[in-house]
């Protein structure tokens, strides 16, 4: 945490960092890794998002990711330089448009295709 707010995004304001849920990605890490006043000033700067903790979120990472391989990298770039411009490029152009995703896949859509992963609730005798 402490390179990514000194050595690669030392001029952003908030950087917002998306993790899972694993019990060492807390605040508390911080005070433990570092002095009190060192783990103050980087999380000044963090903001932490936490994924869902069922997978649903992977599914629209691997949607995102998708877009890009279709609208970006359709084509053979063979300088990494270059792919760097044309992915920054991409993504300014998808933040500029306020892209999102539209998940439809709802829980009863879930139950009806796996149904044990997705138990319904127990019904009241």
């Amino acid at each position: 945490m402490r390179e990514l707010v000194d050595v690669h995004y030392p001029d952003a304001d908030t950087i917002r960092v998306v993790q899972d849920n694993l019990s060492s990605h807390t605040a508390g890490a911080l005070y433990q890794a570092f002095p009190p006043a060192e783990a103050r000033r980087i999380l000044r700067r963090l903001e932490f998002h936490y994924t869902p903790k069922h997978a649903s979120w992977l599914n629209m990472v691997e949607i995102e990711i998708g877009v890009l391989r279709g609208q970006c990298l359709d084509r053979r770039i063979d300088d990494p330089n270059k792919l760097k411009r044309e992915i920054a490029a991409w993504e300014r152009q998808r933040n500029a448009a306020r892209a999102r995703i539209n998940w439809m896949f709802t829980t009863d859509k879930a139950r009806a295709k796996m149904g044990r992963a997705y138990p319904g609730p127990a019904k009241e005798s």
